[in-house]
């Protein structure tokens, strides 16, 4: 794997394969072949290259959470009342299962985490009971996502 300031050289080749699988991690290998006129063997042994690079994180599917009942997105900045109460604080986030990013940051707050609920009331139990009662957490500050306007990958 290669390190963090070392960048990989990728091709036009390479790119199209990319843009082909980000829109659909499950289009056939030999479709893409086709369309781009190589050989499935050469997708493959592209891909190999790109996953041991660590471009290529893996594949994954799609949850539409709204299908299940969590219509509530928030991102709730926490206040820490010491820089120590980091690692202990992010233990415990990792630990309620609503809890799906957690940043540190610059600026006022010490972690910014992205939360999905079932609506509004599930939201403030999982603050009151969960978020709130980690030792170390002198406050929060929560905004609630009305609808998101841009969901996208980087361009390749």
């Amino acid at each position: 794997m290669k390190s963090n300031n070392e960048n990989i050289k990728i091709d036009g080749i390479d790119k199209k394969i990319l843009r082909f699988l980000m829109a659909d991690a499950r289009k056939p290998v030999l479709e893409i072949a086709r369309k781009i006129g190589i050989s499935g063997a050469a997708i493959h042994q592209r891909l190999r290259k790109l996953e041991a690079s660590g471009l290529i994180a893996g594949s994954k599917f799609i949850i539409n959470p709204k299908v299940l009942g969590y219509t509530t997105m928030a991102y709730i900045g926490i206040y820490l009342d010491k820089a120590m109460s980091n690692p202990v604080a992010v233990k415990e986030l990792e630990k309620i299962p609503e809890v799906l990013e957690c940043h540190y940051t610059t600026g006022n707050w010490s972690i910014l985490i992205k939360v999905l609920c079932r609506d509004n009331e599930h939201l403030m139990h999982v603050l009151n009971r969960d978020i709130q009662q980690i030792e170390g957490v002198s406050r929060t500050e929560t905004f609630i996502s009305l609808d998101q306007q841009i969901d996208r990958q980087i361009t390749i």
